[in-house]
Formats: structure tokens, C-alpha cells, sequence
């Protein structure tokens, strides 16, 4: 698929993540579509309002859509978020069995599905994903890089 079909999902999932400035989270967002493309779950870093480590926005997406969902097998589905996942989240959407993850723009220090590691489609797992890399990239980035200029 071409990045450009996702960039619906990725404006909400970009939504999502300007919500995670309201309590100073890095603001990611993450949106996980079912087969027929439709948003099944939505969510942002909360890991600064919860003080949960796993509060990704990814993970947390990824269990709202197993719990509506009542299965955690989300066969045929499609993780979309802003930056490239880490290790935890990748490895999370192995584990979900996703078809494919989807992001916009690459993280060189902690990304786990392309920069730094390719989790989803390590050989030695028992399921690979699909990614789809590069999605309304500079406004992902942009976002982030914006969050910790503010910082500095």
C-alpha cells in the first residue's frame, strides 16, 4: 500500500497526539484501523499523566482494540502512528498479530521498526508485519521536534 492512503488515519492519529500535550506527554498518537479501514481504537501518550512506563500511545491503542474487539489477535488490522514505534510497541504489534504498522516519521534514537531494529519483520518471530513508513512525515516530526525545543 502507499503511504498516501493512510494519511487519513494519520491526521486523527496526529489529533490524538496534540492531546498528549495537555498533561505534558511527548505528544505521539496512534490509531488502530480494522481490515475495512475504519478507526477501531485511538489514543496518545500517557505515560506523564498515568506515571505508567507502558503508557504508549501504541499500547494503549493497541489494548482498547482488543477489548472492543474481545480478542487479542487483531488479525487483519493496521497499527498507524506518529513516530516509529520503540521496542515495546513494536514488538506489541507482533504480538497483536497486526498485518502492518504505519508511521510517519522515523525516530534514529529509540525506533524499533526501521532506524534502529525491524522488529515486525524479524524472521525469527512467528509473525511479521507489513510497515508503511514516511506518512505526513514532517508534521509528525515536526510536532515532536516542537515538544522538546519547548523543553530546552
Amino acid at each position: 500500500m502507499e503511504p498516501g492512503s493512510f494519511n487519513e488515519a494519520m491526521r486523527t492519529a496526529l489529533e490524538e497526539a496534540r492531546l498528549a500535550l495537555e498533561h505534558g506527554d511527548v505528544p505521539i498518537g496512534a490509531v488502530v484501523l480494522g481490515p475495512d479501514g475504519s478507526v477501531v481504537s485511538a489514543d496518545h501518550n500517557r505515560r506523564e499523566e498515568t506515571n505508567d512506563p507502558t503508557a504508549h500511545a501504541e499500547m494503549l491503542a493497541l489494548r482498547a482494540a482488543a477489548r472492543a474487539l474481545g480478542d487479542w489477535r487483531l488479525i487483519g488490522h493496521t497499527l498507524v502512528v506518529t513516530i516509529e514505534p520503540c521496542a515495546m510497541c513494536a514488538m506489541a504489534g507482533v504480538w497483536a498479530r497486526v498485518d502492518r504498522i504505519v508511521f510517519g516519521a522515523p525516530d534514529m534514537k529509540a525506533g524499533a521498526a526501521w532506524s534502529l531494529f525491524n522488529i515486525p519483520q524479524d524472521e525469527r518471530l512467528n509473525h511479521r508485519c507489513d510497515l508503511v513508513w514516511g506518512v505526513l512525515a514532517d508534521e509528525c516530526a515536526g510536532l515532536v521536534s516542537g515538544f522538546f525545543e519547548g523543553r530546552r
